[in-house]
């Protein structure tokens, strides 16, 4: 999570957004692959500091998905060009180092 948001994702408007959001839809799975469930409400339009404190993008339906780790995952590779193979996302969006299981 990037520091500029960490407050605003702790936010009670930000939690009870996110629940009505998940309490909201019809069917729990994945918006994008429609095969796993969705774990992540993501922003469609992505938050940046010039952002945060517009309700329009940071608490608008319209601006959410629901989605798997996977397709989050793979929103967040594509659009970083310097993520390489050794990095990935962990659960809470963070940059981790991949290390890959042991045969």
């Amino acid at each position: 999570m990037r520091e500029f948001a960490k407050n605003f994702y702790k936010s009670k408007a930000w939690l009870e957004c996110r629940q009505a959001f998940i309490d909201s839809l019809p069917d729990k799975t994945c918006n994008r692959c429609k095969e796993r469930p969705g774990k992540i409400v993501h922003h469609k339009i992505e938050l940046e500091p010039s952002n945060i404190d517009n309700a329009y993008i940071t608490l608008n339906f319209e601006n959410l998905e629901y989605v798997c780790q996977d397709c989050h995952n793979k929103e967040h590779n594509s659009s970083n060009q310097y993520t390489k193979e050794d990095v990935k996302f962990d659960s809470d969006g963070n940059l981790i180092k991949n290390i890959p299981p042991q045969k």
